[in-house]
């Protein structure tokens, strides 16, 4: 265990040593291992866009096999997907990649801004991850109910020693379209998180808008001017840094865009990127490069 790692785990009090050894785990594997920061790769698009819009620009990525190898042989920290796709490759790639099953799912038909629960604690417990994940959408009418879910999955899953990840984003309700990226709402939903018991929190790159009215006159005399210091802001929402955050890759961009994204989080204190479409969806060897390139930037090589 590296002093970084050591340091990150200390701060997990009242957490189960089983809970930090999954967490040591992630943080422990591939070619960031022991430095603090992660580079997930998450595969729930199938579910949330269809398989076509997902894989079929890449048709290599219908074979959860591909998603599996793609996160080995790139070294990365852990590999998140539902049910489905984490049985299909189970057995052949046990032990070689952490893997964080992803319990709640939804549709690109849905007209409510919910998600199902699709899999367990036991499913996970059987699969051997290191993790469960959870999304919540504050804002949604159904956010109580969601927030009711993650706490009865959490408090199992901590019970049996898997750690908790929460994908919190901002959605439905009195939010504008803006107002989902928006750093006063992107900082709330980080410490929702946090305070929802989350070990992982995911989170989405915020822009300098800010939605609340009462919080206007908060943030008025602040310099948002940089997504370094946007991130850095979220990161303390998630109690001071006490919490590990990951943020989101986002819709498909350019390979520029990626890394500068990665730039800006590891300036602003973020603990890495939870990056999908931006990786499977191009070509293997390029996605490798991307990978191989990020891990650099997370590194301080560039």
């Amino acid at each position: 265990m590296t002093p970084q790692v050591n340091a990150i785990l200390d701060k997990y009090e009242a957490t189960s040593p089983a809970v930090k050894a999954n967490l040591a785990r992630i943080l422990m594997q591939g070619h960031l291992g022991g430095t603090g920061k992660l580079v997930i790769l998450p595969v729930d698009q199938g579910f949330e866009h269809g398989p076509a819009r997902s894989f079929a620009i890449n048709p290599d990525a219908y074979d959860p096999h591909y998603h599996y190898q793609l996160a080995v042989d790139a070294g990365l920290s852990a590999f998140a997907a539902p049910l489905g796709m984490l049985e299909a490759g189970a057995d052949t790639f046990a032990g070689r990649i952490p893997t964080i099953l992803k319990v709640n799912s939804s549709n690109s038909w849905a007209t409510s801004i919910d998600q199902a629960v699709t899999g367990s604690v036991s499913d996970a417990l059987r699969l051997g991850c290191a993790a469960i994940g959870f999304t919540i959408y504050p804002g949604s009418e159904q956010i109580f109910e969601q927030m009711e879910e993650i706490r009865e999955l959490s408090e199992e899953a901590k019970a049996v020693g898997i750690a908790t990840v929460i994908w919190s984003y901002p959605r439905g309700g009195n939010l504008s379209k803006d107002g989902e990226l928006a750093l006063d709402v992107g900082a709330y939903a980080a410490h929702m998180a946090a305070l929802l018991g989350a070990h992982i929190i995911k989170t989405k790159l915020p822009t300098d808008h800010i939605e609340q009215k009462e919080a206007v006159s908060v943030y008025k005399d602040g310099d948002w001017s940089t997504m370094a210091k946007r991130v850095k802001h979220v990161v303390q929402s998630s109690f001071a840094g006490r919490r590990i955050n990951v943020f989101s890759g986002g819709a498909s961009k350019g390979a520029d865009a990626v890394f500068q994204d990665a730039r800006d989080i590891r300036d602003g204190g973020g603990n890495g990127s939870i990056i999908g479409r931006n990786t499977f969806q191009r070509p293997r060897a390029e996605a490798l490069a991307m990978l191989e390139r990020l891990v650099r930037i997370y590194k301080g090589q560039e």
